[in-house]
């Protein structure tokens, strides 16, 4: 069987593999899945819009397309802190939106396979249960992985495009 098949495009699903993008927040390592990325950017210019949940930082024109900025810290209850010169924007499509998540640092591109990752531990209650998928173990770190399409609230997503609409 030769790459170009159609076979060896459905392959990872056959091994049973996932690629993300890891990134940091607070100390902390997380996943998201690489289909779900569009692009990673650098910090500029946001532009705040009142009346915004305070985890909605703004907006950025790019490339004639605004995007709403979610600061991925606030929004999970963690204290904001200045962008350093590791600081991104991770661009990704949620419900098929595109919005931009503010982390600390992108770490790398992992491909892990279905027997590394864990449900996500019963203890973990709150809002965070909804939109973590489970745990990778990679040698000695645990990667958490998000389902960026649980992120936002329908409220929050309806709030977001009355931001853009301003």
């Amino acid at each position: 069987m030769s790459a170009t098949t159609p076979e060896a495009v459905t392959q990872d699903e056959v091994t049973g593999t996932m690629q993300l993008v890891s990134f940091s927040l607070a100390e902390e390592e997380y996943g998201i899945e690489i289909t779900k990325v569009q692009e990673i950017i650098l910090v500029g210019e946001i532009t705040r819009v009142p009346q915004t949940p305070n985890f909605i930082k703004g907006l950025i024109n790019l490339r004639n397309t605004v995007i709403p900025i979610v600061d991925l810290r606030m929004r999970f209850g963690m204290s904001s802190t200045a962008p350093s010169d590791e600081t991104r924007i991770v661009v990704v499509n949620v419900n098929g939106r595109t919005i931009g998540i503010i982390v600390d640092a992108v770490s790398e591109v992992l491909r892990i396979s279905n027997e590394q990752i864990a449900p996500p531990p019963p203890t973990v209650a709150g809002l965070g249960r909804d939109y973590i998928t489970g745990l990778a173990k990679l040698d000695q770190r645990l990667l958490i992985l998000l389902d960026i399409e649980k992120l936002l609230t329908s409220e929050e997503v309806a709030e977001l495009q009355m931001a853009e609409a301003v």
